[in-house]
């Protein structure tokens, strides 16, 4: 069996362990079977793009460990230059704890939150200790790559820079802030499964997931900019509420040791450094037997709460949704898309990037004497509608996809129904939602002139959900597993950036040249989008 570099590293320090009474050789080999596991595992950054080769993929976290190099780059002028060391290493030190414990929730959180050791180590001539020693182990050894990936460049710059000192200081607290963080995380999850059941803390997982994705697609954005600064003489007031700023105690003690700054501040947080770390671990100790005992509560599921029916929501859903089949697909994919987590871990990421991108465009585009009255900035609207093609191509999958023969015993003729009813439900809850909201802003900045170009706007974006749907293949909602998405896929999501390049270039062309444009393309685009809905989704007789 193939053995791991950072368990023959490991076993330089096991009298450590011995000493504290663990027996290392099992804590070992549990370590090899959890690391061999692993490697086919793909991490939360890599979600939204699986393909079929995945179950061939080894090492997929050190893979993704690329990302956090990059992310590693805006550290630099933090480290690398100045010497206010308590504002630009609180700056770090929240940049570092922020993406590991975000990281740690959403993907090791099935280390932590793992029954199974309970149901097959438990029952074995096997202390808790050593299992929860190597739990422990198991995600300080990941955190620690990620640590390492997020900080070797920033560091190197600062052992140049900033000398040997700010280095060697640089590595042993980030070794106490990991440990901090598994310590905290794991206490979070203790009172998470002390007041709400395993579904409620699934969910918090899963908003943490996105989330995560979230911030590091529009990250980039961050990272393109962040060296342009290039002047730390900021000065930081100290208030008794500054204490519970967790990365001040972390920067302190370079200003103690690098600056000889002795005040009383300083000294207390310094403090705090050293002592939180070590008081948590105790602490983690002695609440492991109730973390335990409330990890069960994993094992069962919450009672689903009936929903008291709302008159108003039933008729506007028999107004967009013509017959009683098609009402069924509506509130059947709705649900789909409101409980699968898999399927929100795929779509509400690119949903938050594509509410980000329009504003992106907008302020990076715009000169410094824009004038808002007259502007066609707002076409930059046509961003928001990045997230269609994604977004229909996995309603096509579903985690539960073995689940899909219920669909042969439905008395039912065709497929249109479900399929035209889970198109008009993913508008309605995810993207309607989304652009109301951006429409609300941009009238704000443009002014309410622009209201007729948004419901051109919302026009087309219902037209291109269509030009989508069968450019995808037109796929019965739900049937297929995600596996199934490849790099085809992908490719037909790049084709169909072309037919909204085309609507986005009209409408523009319109406003722009023609008078009465945008409510001309706008009487046109109702009648095509009309005649488009009837016609891909037309019922066999």
């Amino acid at each position: 069996m193939k053995d791991f570099k950072t368990l023959q590293l490991l076993d330089k320090f096991q009298f450590i362990f011995v000493k504290m009474g663990i027996d290392y050789d099992i804590m070992r080999k549990i370590l090899h079977i959890k690391l061999t596991m692993d490697e086919r595992k793909v991490p939360t950054l890599f979600n939204q793009s699986t393909n079929k080769k995945k179950q061939e993929q080894k090492n997929g976290y050190i893979k993704s460990l690329w990302i956090y190099i990059l992310f590693g780059l805006i550290l630099i002028p933090f480290m690398g230059f100045g010497h206010n060391y308590l504002f630009q290493m609180s700056m770090t030190y929240a940049m570092i704890i922020f993406l590991i414990m975000t990281s740690l929730i959403s993907d090791f959180s099935s280390v932590l939150l793992d029954v199974r050791d309970r149901n097959i180590l438990s029952t074995k001539p096997i202390s808790s200790k050593t299992i929860s020693a190597a739990k422990f182990m198991h995600i300080s050894i990941y955190l620690a790559y990620l640590t390492i990936a997020l900080t070797t460049i920033p560091l190197l710059v600062g052992l140049f820079n900033q000398g040997i000192v700010f280095f060697i200081l640089t590595v042993l607290e980030l070794v106490l802030i990991n440990i901090f963080i598994v310590v905290l995380t794991a206490i979070l999850y203790i009172v998470i499964l002390r007041f709400f059941d395993g579904e409620k803390l699934k969910d918090i997982i899963n908003y943490v997931q996105i989330g995560l994705s979230l911030v590091l697609m529009i990250g980039y954005q961050v990272l393109i900019r962040s060296f342009e600064f290039v002047n730390f003489d900021v000065g930081v007031a100290f208030h008794w509420w500054s204490i519970f700023l967790i990365p001040m105690w972390f920067a302190a003690p370079y200003e103690l040791l690098l600056n000889g700054d002795t005040s009383l501040f300083t000294v207390i947080y310094c403090i705090f450094a050293i002592i939180i770390p070590i008081v948590s671990i105790w602490l983690y100790v002695k609440l492991v037997p109730t973390f335990e005992r409330n990890l069960q509560k994993l094992l069962s599921t919450s009672k689903s709460k009936k929903e008291k029916k709302n008159y108003l929501k039933e008729f506007l859903l028999k107004i967009t949704c013509r017959t009683s089949e098609e009402r069924a697909f509506y509130r059947f994919a709705s649900l789909m898309m409101k409980q699968e987590r898999e399927f929100k871990l795929k779509v509400y990421p690119s949903l938050g990037f594509s509410f980000v991108i329009p504003f992106i465009f907008m302020f990076t585009m715009r000169s410094e004497d824009v004038n808002y009255s007259v502007s066609m900035g707002y076409l930059n609207i046509y961003f928001s509608m990045l997230i269609i093609p994604s977004a229909v191509l996995m309603l096509g999958h579903s985690g539960k996809y073995k689940a899909a023969w219920i669909y042969k015993i439905f008395p039912i003729k065709d497929y249109m129904d479900l399929k035209k009813g889970s198109l008009k439900a993913f508008l309605i809850k995810l993207y309607i939602p989304l652009y109301i909201v951006l429409s609300i802003i941009f009238c704000f900045i443009y002014g309410t002139r622009i209201i007729p170009d948004l419901l051109t706007v919302f026009v087309a974006s219902c037209m291109y959900t269509v030009i989508c749907h069968v450019f995808m293949g037109s796929k019965i909602p739900f049937t297929k597993p995600y596996d199934e998405i490849g790099d085809a896929q992908g490719w037909k999501s790049l084709i169909l950036f072309i037919p909204l390049g085309m609507l986005a270039g009209l409408h523009y062309f319109m406003a722009a040249r023609i008078p009465y444009g945008s409510m001309i393309y706008l009487i046109v685009l109702v009648i095509i989008n009309f005649a488009l809905w009837k016609i891909v989704f037309k019922r066999s007789k």
